[in-house]
């Protein structure tokens, strides 16, 4: 390890290596698929990152010979440890070349100033950014390219991980729906069922009222979010900078409501076409011509994600999750999209599990959440 070199990124050049090196790494793959350099720009800048904000973060580049092998995001999330009384971090945005003594120097940097910073234990890849992209490594699915937000990496990441000590801490899953007439039509009739006896509908949502609609959406949020080690109900002003970063690919199609005869909200889905289908195309830039790529194939997009389902307690076992998905197989019908995705689900939310298994979904991707001691 004596020629690798592990510096933190401190100035413009330094963060540009840092989001240049997947182009490096991933340049045989035909899967990959490169992301915005202008949303990674923004990632890694605490004035539009709201995780950066809740507590203190370094990113670290691996150099051998005067060329970047490796880089790594590690950080602390000062609110989710009071309300989790422990004292964790969190490390993100992993890449290395094939070379277990790069990844090791670049964990030994890392982990090291977590507990100079009086961390007790470490986690991860959690997302960048407190959302959904970039979270978890890939373990199963390898043999096709990512749907939006979704994490991708070489296969021999985890087995990195595992090399230096990280143990499992869970595991979340995305299940493949083959869209067709026949998907709807098996449980259509039960879910108008369902909805007739519990008193409520399903409908899209309305952009002119977006700030209503978020406002109505964090109660559900509120009374369904459940325990997980990883997340804390989001702050009514997160919700809105998430909903302003997701606004410009956003389909309302796909923003589903389910809500009671008097109007109360009591479930809801967010999704998203798979704009990954476009992006692959672009190399990371919308300038100078990446634009009018972006226009020509988002017109071909074939497929959607599901990336946010949450159903108030009291409506469980009540088919709200199954009119939520007809609703948008429905309108993925009507837009001639051929597949779906619903993800990523952490694997001990067996409800939702199940939900995705009984609308027709395949478990087809697997990503892994890591933890170690410090």
């Amino acid at each position: 390890m004596s020629d690798i070199i592990v510096t933190p990124v401190t100035n413009r050049i330094g963060w540009k290596r840092f989001i240049d090196l997947p182009w490096q790494i991933y340049k045989s793959d035909p899967n990959w698929v490169p992301p915005l350099r202008l949303d990674m720009w923004n990632t890694i800048n605490p004035k539009k990152n709201p995780l950066l904000k809740l507590g203190p973060y370094r990113y670290f580049l691996a150099w051998r010979n005067g060329k970047t092998v490796g880089r790594i995001g590690v950080g602390i999330d000062e609110r989710l440890n009071e309300r989790k009384n422990r004292k964790e971090g969190y490390l993100t945005l992993f890449e290395c070349i094939n070379d277990y003594a790069v990844a090791e120097a670049l964990f030994d940097t890392a982990l090291g100033w977590l507990k100079e910073m009086g961390m007790t234990s470490v986690t991860g890849p959690q997302s960048p950014s407190n959302g959904d992209d970039y979270r978890g490594l890939l373990i199963k699915g390898f043999d096709s390219p990512p749907v939006l937000l979704d994490s991708y990496n070489p296969s021999y990441y985890p087995e990195f991980f595992e090399a230096y000590g990280f143990k499992k801490q869970f595991d979340r899953y995305a299940f493949y729906f083959k869209v067709s007439p026949d998907l709807t039509e098996r449980f259509e009739r039960g879910v108008n069922y369902a909805m007739k006896r519990y008193g409520y509908t399903v409908r899209t949502v309305n952009l002119k009222r977006l700030e209503d609609e978020l406002v109505r959406l964090k109660a559900v949020i509120d009374r369904a979010h459940p325990e997980w080690p990883d997340m804390v109900p989001p702050t009514i002003e997160e919700i809105k900078e998430e909903a302003a970063k997701l606004l410009p690919v956003v389909d309302p199609d796909f923003v589903v409501i389910a809500e009671t005869t008097d109007g109360t909200p009591v479930g809801f889905m967010v999704g998203l076409p798979d704009y990954n289908q476009v992006l692959k195309h672009l190399n990371g830039r919308l300038l100078p011509f990446g634009f009018l790529k972006f226009l020509w194939y988002k017109k071909k997009i074939t497929g959607g994600r599901s990336l946010i389902l949450f159903v108030d307690p009291d409506y469980h076992k009540k088919g709200v999750s199954a009119a939520l998905y007809l609703k948008a197989f429905k309108a993925a019908l009507a837009k001639g999209y051929t597949y779906g995705e619903g993800g990523t689900i952490h694997e001990f939310n067996q409800k939702m599990v199940q939900d995705a298994i009984g609308a027709g979904g395949e478990l087809y991707k697997i990503y892994r959440i890591y933890e170690r001691a410090l």
